[in-house]
Formats: structure tokens, C-alpha cells, sequence
């Protein structure tokens, strides 16, 4: 028998303890329809009421008694998706050949109902399907749950571009004996049944994190008592669970606790369910296998505040990807650039790999070359500064193992050679960036600490070999990491992970009082702030930011007032195969050409969760060309 962790029967006690005290409100009895289906829907489109459903024979269209399409096949799982008033997408699966169909419905039409998509699924047995509509990100997706352990999330329509064929954009690990799911479209969260066992929560976006949380469990510890068949979400944010056997429907709170229970003795068992509304009031349509009378029930719910679908978010996508880092998990953190002295597209792209080095990407996304050195968190890159008694540029990282600036000697070609360390004295190292003053030409490395404590060195150079000297502390009041350095304007941009972002004066002799800018807010800038970069065109100055919290990155003005220019995603690329970024840690922006594609720059991004496939980390490229034409004018 599959049994619940230790971690969920923990939640289970602490939800059951929760819904102790609850008062259940009585369910009204179910009543027979006229019709004989194994899953049914009853939509409203234009003013007008149609039936869809399915029985032994295949799909049938109804508006009352008139036949309007009818489909053949052995179909299971029916499911629908409104795109406006007047047309509805269909989807459900062939269960002799483990085929998914999908339609649209569209009244109006000369054939009303039109085949749109035949695919066999082979990746597994489809036992539910479900669609999602995401209205921040502007993407229509199908989940396909399997039995034994896994699901499928396929891209069907992005920005109102139809696929020409559905994408895999996310592989799902749900529990075995999983039998139902249901997505609340408002709130982006993806229902999935375990069978009589639980019911999970898990976030339908693809680039979302993979965790879940319990919403309900099994007698002794919560109210499910047989095998959940089915799931609808209502409005308000509640949960409609259909039991199997003896059928039964539950009335579930959005916070987990139920709220009703009706008993369907007319069906051996519920297999079938489908949600009308109107007003207030939901009528469940409850249906069998086996193509018995569907039985409609109606509750009536209390009243509660329309909630709105999210505001959609600007979408740019990358067309360029590295390598995945050898290992899975959180492995690669910042990355740099290294512009090539005279061919742009020979450039190199530097990213750090927090359990094992510096690894270095060509302008093709190939690994090209591995430091071993150790623990490396932030990394930084300028130019000019003679080693070993030759021109070298440098790149700077910020070493975990020892606390120490980890120096590279970069030499004609793009080779990166181990230049030795500083030591900094710092408990706890984390963000780096690199600044050279105009007024000095001296080049020099800020380093800060968990404590909230930066450090500046200046790197100075015998012409053999490199050394580092503290000259200035400087202190935010928490955690920081992501910072960038303005060589021309002698300016310093830190970030507080979570709080917002700080001004700093970047000579070694100014003063160390700092300035905070750019505040969290919640819905724009949203905790951690990672990443920062800075870009320069147009005679224009922008700070990019990393904002992790909700995964996505926000453009301002590097000068004061520093007003929003642009907050977007990094989305999926259907053509290129390539995933979207999320959970991102450190970006980079240059607006020098890294050649083809690239001409006038890019946007690099580390990527915290890499699909299509699931594998490790990387970083994706955006050319910055696409990022200014989406800039909001001041």
C-alpha cells in the first residue's frame, strides 16, 4: 500500500484538528436528467444553452432535443475551456488508443464542432486532463495526469498564437494512483487527486516552483472517505470532490475545511463532473461510467468578492541557451561577459557554478572551458590590468569555500587562467561586482557579506601578479548579494534581498552613507532582489533587476526618480525549444554586439528551474534589442 509521508500525516492531524469544530451545511438531493452520459456539460454560449457529452458511442452536441455535431469514438474524460462567448476548446481522451482529441465549439459556424488536434500520448495512460488559461502570461495549457506517478503540461496556445503542435513545457512528479485533476484559473493553482488518499495543491504555471501543500486526506485525519474521481473549482475558490463510491460530493473551502457532503445513491459510482453557474447558485452535473442518468444538483453558495484574473505581464522570449550544469539542483548562480578584443562573436559568457567553479560558455551556448576552484557565488569581469607581464583582463568571483575573491587572468584568446585569491576576512561571502574609476583608472572589486556588510578592494597589479587591498566598508541593515557598479557615473547599486535596492557613491574615498532607491513592493519587485545590471542606451542608463519572488525582471531608470521603464517574464520559445526562466539569481546585460542575433546585446539571465527537459540549471539570452522596444517612454 502507498502510504502518506511522515510530512503529510502531520498535515493531515493539523488540517482534521482544523476541521473539527466546522459546521457542515445539509447538501440538497440529487435529480435525474433525461440523458444517459459518461461525462457531461451543459454551457452557455452567446445567450443560448448547449449539452455536451459523451456515452459508448462517442461525442454528441446537443442545444435541447436538436443534434447539432456528434464525434464517434470511446472518449473518457471530458473537458472544456471557454476563449469568449461564443466558442468553447473540448478535450478528452480516446480510451482504446490513448489518443487526446481536442475541439472547438462554435455555434455560429457552419460545422459547429471542428476537430483541431488528434495526438497519440505515449509518454503515459491518461487517467484526467485539465486546462489552465493563464491571463498574466498569456499562455493556454492542458495537463495530462497519469496514474503512476507522473503528468504532462502542453503548450496549445502562447500570446494568441496558436502551436502548430502541442509542446511538452512541463513534467510533473504527482503522487501514484493519482485519478482527477482541476485547475483554479484565478488563482493559477493546479488540483490533483491521490485517489482515496488526499487531495494536493500544487502551482500551475510551468516556471513555478514544484512543491505542494495538502488540502484534504482521509479518514482518520480528514473527511475523505472513498476514491476522488473528480474535481471542479468554483468561483469563489472552493473545491467540488466527487467520490466514487458510494458517490458522493463534497463542498470543499479554498482553506481546505468542508463545508458539505451529498450523497448520490442513484449512481453504483461517480466517475463524472461538470459545474454550471448561475449567480450564486452551481449546479453539478454528476455522471457515470457506465452512461447512467446524470444527476444535477444545485447549491447555492454565499455570496463572495469577484476575484479578477491577474493583470498580464510583458512576455519576451530567449534564443539562446547554455549548456545545462553537470549537476541538478541549485548549482549555477551569476554570470559575466568577456568581450572578445576584436571579434564580437568569439565573446564568451562566464557563469558561476556554486558547487564546483567558473564554467565558460562561447556565443553558441557550448561549454568551452571548466575551473574547478571552488564554491563560486558572483562573478564580474573588466579589462586592462597586466599579469605575469603581459595585458590581461580580469574576472573576479566571490569564493564560498574560504571566503576570499577568487581573480582570473583572461588572456587574448578568451582563456581564463587561476590568478590567485584575496582573503577578506568576511564570516560569510555572497554578491560581488567590479567597478574602475574614471578619475583613478584604478580597478576595484565590492564584496559583501550575509551581514549586510561591503567591502571595496582595489586591485592593483606589479605587472606579475595581482593583489587586493580593503579600502572602504559600507553596510545595508540585512542580507544582500546581487550588486553593479556604474564606471562612468562612479555609482554603485546594491540590493537588499529583502527590502529593495541601495545608492551608493563607488570612489574608495567618498562617504559611506547610501541611499535606499527602489523599494519591494510586492507585485512589481517582489522579494528576494537578486540580480542587478546595468545598461546603457540611447543615452539612456537602466538598472535591471532580478525579482525573484515572482519571477520576473524589472527595467528602471538608473537615475533619479528611477521610475519602472518595464517589468516582464522571460517565456517560453516554441520555435527555439527553449523553456522560460525563473527563480533567477544573478543576470547580466551588455549593449555591445556578442555577434549574430546579439548585435546590439543581451539580457543573460540564470535560469533556477530548466525545462523541456527537466535537467540542470542554465542561463538564457535575451537580445536587448527586444527589451528596448518594449521600454514604457517617460
Amino acid at each position: 500500500m502507498f502510504q502518506l509521508s511522515v510530512l503529510s500525516l502531520a498535515l493531515a492531524a493539523l488540517l482534521s484538528a482544523c476541521q473539527a469544530g466546522t459546521e457542515q451545511t445539509p447538501a440538497p438531493a440529487a435529480q435525474a436528467l433525461a440523458v444517459n452520459a459518461s461525462h457531461y456539460h451543459e454551457v452557455q454560449l452567446a445567450g443560448a444553452e448547449y449539452q455536451l457529452f459523451t456515452d459508448a458511442t462517442g461525442l454528441q452536441v446537443q442545444q435541447g432535443a436538436t443534434v447539432l455535431s456528434r464525434y464517434n469514438g470511446a472518449f473518457i474524460r471530458l473537458t472544456v475551456q471557454p476563449l469568449g462567448n461564443d466558442s468553447l476548446l473540448l478535450a478528452a481522451m480516446d480510451d482504446n488508443s490513448n489518443s487526446l482529441y481536442i475541439w472547438r465549439f462554435a455555434p455560429a459556424e457552419p460545422t459547429p464542432l471542428q476537430l483541431v488536434q488528434q495526438q497519440l500520448i505515449s509518454s503515459r495512460v491518461v487517467d484526467d486532463l485539465c486546462f489552465y488559461h493563464s491571463s498574466e502570461n498569456q499562455q493556454l495549457s492542458l495537463f495530462l495526469l497519469g496514474g503512476r506517478g507522473g503528468a504532462d503540461q502542453l503548450l496549445l496556445q502562447q500570446q494568441q498564437q496558436w502551436l502548430t503542435q502541442p509542446l511538452v513545457i512541463r513534467e510533473l512528479n504527482i503522487p501514484y494512483g493519482s485519478t482527477a485533476c482541476v485547475v483554479d484559473q484565478t488563482a493559477g493553482v493546479l488540483y490533483v487527486a491521490e485517489a482515496d488518499r488526499a487531495i494536493w495543491r500544487y502551482q500551475a504555471e510551468p516556471e513555478a516552483d514544484e512543491g505542494r501543500s495538502l488540502v484534504q486526506v482521509n479518514k482518520p485525519f480528514g473527511q475523505l472517505q472513498g476514491e476522488v474521481k473528480a474535481l471542479q473549482t468554483l468561483p469563489d475558490g472552493s473545491l467540488l470532490a466527487l467520490e466514487e463510491q458510494p458517490a458522493r460530493l463534497l463542498l470543499i473551502n479554498s482553506d481546505g475545511q468542508l463545508r458539505s457532503a451529498a450523497a448520490v445513491p442513484a449512481l453504483a459510482g461517480a466517475s463524472g463532473l461538470a459545474v454550471s453557474m448561475r449567480n450564486n447558485t452551481a449546479t453539478a452535473y454528476i455522471s457515470s461510467e457506465d452512461a447512467e442518468a446524470v444527476q444535477q444538483l444545485s447549491l447555492t453558495l454565499p455570496l463572495a468578492n469577484e476575484r479578477s484574473p491577474k493583470a498580464a505581464i510583458t512576455q519576451l522570449q530567449p534564443t539562446l541557451q547554455t549548456e545545462a550544469a553537470s549537476q541538478r539542483g541549485d548549482v549555477m548562480d551569476d554570470p559575466a561577459v568577456w568581450h572578445h578584443p576584436l571579434k564580437s562573436e568569439l565573446s564568451l559568457i562566464l557563469g558561476t557554478d556554486k558547487r564546483a567553479g567558473l564554467d565558460v560558455y562561447n556565443m553558441q551556448g557550448k561549454r568551452v572551458q571548466q575551473l574547478s576552484v571552488g564554491r563560486l557565488n558572483n562573478v564580474d569581469v573588466r579589462y586592462g590590468l597586466n599579469w605575469q607581464g603581459s595585458a590581461y583582463d580580469i574576472a573576479v568571483a566571490s569564493l564560498r569555500d574560504d571566503n576570499s575573491l577568487q581573480l582570473f587572468a583572461i588572456d587574448s584568446s578568451g582563456k581564463l587562467h587561476n590568478a590567485g585569491n584575496v582573503a577578506t576576512g568576511m564570516d560569510d561571502i555572497y554578491g560581488l561586482c567590479m567597478y574602475q574609476s574614471t578619475q583613478s583608472n584604478k580597478h576595484y572589486v565590492f564584496v559583501n557579506d550575509k551581514s549586510g556588510l561591503i567591502q571595496q578592494y582595489r586591485i592593483d597589479s606589479d605587472g606579475t601578479a595581482w593583489q587586493g587591498t580593503l579600502v572602504r566598508s559600507l553596510q545595508v541593515p540585512s542580507q544582500p548579494e546581487g550588486c553593479v557598479a556604474d564606471d562612468q557615473s562612479g555609482t554603485l547599486f546594491v540590493g537588499e534581498e529583502d527590502a529593495g535596492i541601495w545608492r551608493f557613491a563607488a570612489e574608495a574615498d567618498a562617504t559611506a552613507n547610501g541611499e535606499k532607491i527602489i523599494l519591494v513592493d510586492g507585485s512589481t519587485l517582489v522579494d528576494d532582489v537578486e540580480g542587478l545590471a546595468l545598461a546603457k542606451a540611447g543615452g539612456q542608463t537602466y538598472l535591471v533587476v532580478s525579482s525573484q519572488g515572482n519571477d520576473s525582471y524589472v527595467v528602471y531608470d538608473a537615475v533619479a526618480p528611477y521610475s519602472m521603464r518595464l517589468h516582464f517574464r522571460v517565456s517560453t520559445n516554441t520555435q527555439l525549444g527553449i523553456d522560460g526562466s525563473s527563480e533567477t539569481d544573478g543576470l547580466e546585460v551588455t549593449t555591445r554586439s556578442l555577434g549574430p542575433g546579439f548585435e546590439q546585446g543581451a539580457l543573460i539571465v540564470q535560469d533556477g528551474r530548466n525545462r523541456m527537459p527537466e535537467q540542470g540549471q542554465n542561463l538564457k539570452l535575451v537580445p536587448w534589442q527586444h527589451i528596448v522596444q518594449q521600454l514604457k517612454p517617460l
